[in-house]
């Protein structure tokens, strides 16, 4: 990706959070140049990757496959003793346009909730023993609490306000309902770890490769400059 479609998309993404009202912390407002003074004191931020997220899941086409997210929140399984929270929150923007491929965790459970916008789409698929994909039984989703027995493939249409549960190992991925217009997610979580535990079907990148066409609006989550001290 480029650097400037990431900063316009960054820039896109802070706009519909305004529309709505939804403020966020401080340090997703630093500047690139605020982060290089930033001590020991931010490590939370940086170990936990904490911040804003653009991918194109390396596939060169962010426009079809791909989306935005700001992680607000999140514990770190492999330095517990240091930051012991178990719990994550996610806030994702994607298009009506957009495709956020096929995967499950291993680990993680998660809700998936249409905080605003359009209508959502997530299909869902069970796996198989060996991690592949269930395309004939049937699967039993819980929406707000309410269960709900599906077919393979269905995809649950979640209105703004309606949420679904993901526990791990559940197949799913997500796009935009045409003509309802683009949708702000929250997520509710166990921790998060991209580095070790999305299992995509079939295999994509996750974080992109960028071309620097120009300076960075803002710093991505896994771009954080050392501590300063």
């Amino acid at each position: 990706m480029k650097r400037s479609e990431i900063n316009a998309i960054i820039r896109e993404f802070e706009t519909m959070l305004a529309e709505y009202r939804i403020s966020l912390p401080p340090f997703l407002h630093w500047t690139p140049e605020q982060w290089c003074t930033k001590g020991r004191a931010c490590d939370e931020i940086r170990d936990n990757m904490l911040g804003w997220d653009v991918t194109d899941y390396g596939l060169g086409d962010f426009a079809k496959t791909g989306f935005s997210l700001i992680t607000l929140r999140n514990g770190n399984l492999s330095l517990s003793g240091k930051y012991p929270k178990t719990y994550a929150e996610k806030i994702i923007y994607i298009r009506e346009s957009q495709y956020s491929p096929n995967h499950f965790h291993w680990k993680k459970m998660e809700d998936i909730i249409n905080r605003a916008g359009g209508t959502l789409l997530i299909r869902v698929y069970n796996s198989l023993p060996d991690e592949s994909i269930d395309r004939q039984s049937e699967v039993t989703v819980h929406l707000d609490g309410v269960a709900q027995t599906v077919p393979a493939g269905t995809q649950v249409r979640l209105e703004p306000g309606m949420s679904i549960s993901i526990p791990p190992r559940l197949y799913h991925d997500f796009s935009v309902q045409p003509g309802t217009g683009a949708i702000l997610i929250g997520e509710v979580s166990q921790c998060n770890d991209d580095n070790t535990d999305n299992r995509f079907n079939p295999p994509v990148g996750r974080f992109p490769a960028i071309e620097e066409d120009e300076p960075p609006y803002r710093l991505l989550c896994n771009e954080y400059p050392p501590a300063k001290d």
